[in-house]
């Protein structure tokens, strides 16, 4: 019988840990662990991207959607290279990733070798929390348990180097004598708590307060009960921050929805308004949006001490879980007895999701991006995953869709880049394969690498329970977002070489790998092929011809951005008459008389 090899042995240990697939691409850097693999069966389960910066993003979505550790793996040299940014969204947005890289030969380090690449000086910042080489057998066990246990407590991206010679050595245990490490398996973790006095000290600032606000972010994740409980002792009103969308229901009236530059107008004045602030479980860094900070009186609650304190000048901060804090600060809670607060936030919030059926309702050529999330909203399966990519579908996933029940959603928050839409849709279905799942994408993402990796849905759809992936497109021959923000923070007109993209018929290219494609140019045809799509047994792609002049106007936006914007459109702006009417139009729904209105 052939002995158990240092990728044998790896392989071995990613099953003991639970490991259930591995998010990569292949090459000779790996090969030791590639040859293990066909040894063991495909288990872990080799999910195979088009790119290592998509299996990195797979890895992410699939730990943020799965809420466990992903693990995803590369060559030496430029594949370990390719991995970098789906690693730096996994750092920015505390997502739990190992990444395991292989490295060119023992012997040729040094040398100026082919794919030689200093890996650790080049992971020593997006993977600043764990990242070592496994130089000698004997060192696997514990460099693999102490990367794994690393990314699930510091909620981080960790990174294992294996010299290529390395992995086709034998196996061998770490011995009981000097200079070897042991190691061991599994982690319990513990419920972390502020102690007593520091809970009295919020209680008194929170029952001090007449207009409570509170602001959560995915922190607060599992913690769902007891944040709906503080809110309705406290009468406060709840702001999500966008990784925190999923967190509580948007059908809760006092939930005023995202908060941010992508905010909604009941956050905007929730925060504006209030005069105490509770945050759990978030790292919103945009301060600008919270409340003056002389106005204010505030608690943080996070289970992480390095970011406790940090964005707002907080009273008390607690260090400890959501959800046993939050227990143990409920009984010291005062009820308000006067509900004029809480009222006000859901009239609030009640004419803010009526303005938004109404802006989806704003006619455009040939489709207004608004009316795509919109259609959606009413239809959503309860179970349903949406993941957005960076650009203006961020915009309307942020506004337009209305969370309840299970779903679950996410998106490239802190590092805000484009692509990770279609690869985080992969990453959750391998999470959840019995769920559907929806993404978001524009069509200069979906250039970028989108329709790469509708290839890998090609490849795995049929290995899922639920076969349904709604990919849909907002296909507009534009680089969106950009645009706008030449306009509004640029002071500068669309610069068409720049921005224009070449048009691709997404749907046909769909039907040619088997998926099912519908092209959509009509917004009486958008309901319809949404049901189409979530009836399909197949993944859809949905290629939605929108209207690029549909502006994303935050309903905060300040008068310098509406002035940059205007002075920008009058420069020369190709699309100047188009952005104007669709932006009078849009913003005009925001005054006209809602059914809540008083006479």
């Amino acid at each position: 019988m052939a002995s158990m090899t240092v990728g044998d042995h790896l392989l071995s240990r990613l099953r003991d840990w639970g490991v259930e697939h591995v998010f990569a691409y292949p090459g000779d850097g790996i090969n030791g662990i590639i040859a293990a693999w066909s040894r063991a069966d495909d288990h872990p389960q080799f999910v195979q991207a088009r790119h290592e910066e998509m299996a990195a993003f797979e890895a992410v979505g699939y730990a943020k959607f799965g809420d466990r550790v992903a693990v995803c793996m590369a060559t030496s040299g430029p594949g370990a290279i390719h991995l970098l940014n789906g690693l730096y969204d996994a750092k920015l947005d505390h997502v739990p990733v190992v990444a395991i890289v292989g490295q060119t030969a023992r012997s040729a380090i040094g040398g100026s070798y082919q794919q030689e690449v200093d890996l650790q000086t080049l992971y020593k910042d997006v993977a600043s929390d764990y990242v070592h080489t496994v130089t000698v057998p004997e060192q696997l066990p514990n460099v693999l348990d102490r990367a794994m246990r690393v990314a699930m407590g510091r909620r981080a991206p960790t990174a294992i180097i294996i010299p290529s010679d390395v992995q086709e050595l034998e196996h061998r245990e770490p011995t009981h004598s000097f200079k070897m490490v042991p190691s061991s398996l599994g982690i319990e973790w513990p419920e972390v708590q502020p102690n007593s006095e520091a809970i009295r000290r919020a209680a008194d600032v929170l029952n001090a307060g007449t207009k409570v606000a509170m602001l959560i972010g995915q922190g607060a994740r599992g913690a769902r009960e007891e944040v709906q409980q503080v809110a309705d002792l406290l009468g406060a009103g709840v702001a999500k921050a966008l990784l925190g969308k999923d967190v509580l229901s948007d059908e809760l009236p006092y939930v005023t929805g995202s908060i941010g530059l992508l905010g909604t107008r009941p956050s905007y004045e929730l925060m504006r308004d209030c005069d105490t602030l509770l945050t759990v479980g978030s790292n919103f860094p945009y301060s600008q949006f919270m409340p003056p900070f002389d106005k204010v009186r505030a608690v943080q609650i996070d289970i992480d001490s390095t970011f406790i304190g940090m964005r707002y000048p907080y009273e008390v901060n607690l260090v400890g879980d959501a959800a046993s804090t939050l227990r143990t600060l409920l009984p010291q809670l005062q009820r308000k007895t006067d509900r004029s607060w809480r009222e006000e936030v859901e009239s609030q919030v009640a004419r803010w999701w009526e303005t938004m059926e109404m802006q989806a309702a704003v006619e455009a050529d040939p489709i207004n991006p608004m009316l795509l999330f919109h259609e959606l909203s009413g239809r959503m399966p309860d179970d349903l995953m949406v993941t957005a990519d960076s650009g203006s579908s961020a915009n309307w996933y942020a506004r337009q869709l209305k969370f309840r029940g299970r779903m679950r959603g996410s998106l490239s928050g802190t590092l805000a880049t484009m692509g990770p839409g279609v690869p985080y849709g992969i990453g959750a279905k391998f999470a959840h394969p019995d769920r559907p799942a929806v993404v978001f994408a524009g069509d200069g993402a979906m250039q970028m690498n989108g329709m790469a990796e509708l290839i890998t849905i090609k490849h795995y759809w049929e290995s899922w329970s639920d076969p349904r992936l709604v990919v849909a497109i907002l296909h507009n021959d534009d680089l969106n977002q950009v645009t706008w923000e030449l306009r509004a923070m640029n002071n500068s007109p669309q610069f068409l070489p720049s921005q224009r993209l070449p048009d691709v018929p997404y749907a046909a290219f769909a039907n040619s790998l088997g998926l099912q494609g519908i092209s959509v140019d009509k917004p009486e045809d958008v309901g319809p092929a949404w049901e189409r799509a979530l009836a399909a047994d197949r993944p859809t792609v949905l290629d939605v011809r929108t209207d690029p002049d549909v502006p994303p106007i935050p309903p905060h936006a300040t008068y310098e951005q509406m002035k940059s914007t205007i002075e920008a459109l009058m420069k020369g702006d190709s699309a100047r008459w188009g952005v104007i009417k669709e932006g009078m139009l849009t913003k005009l729904q925001e005054f006209l008389p809602h059914s809540g209105d008083k006479d």
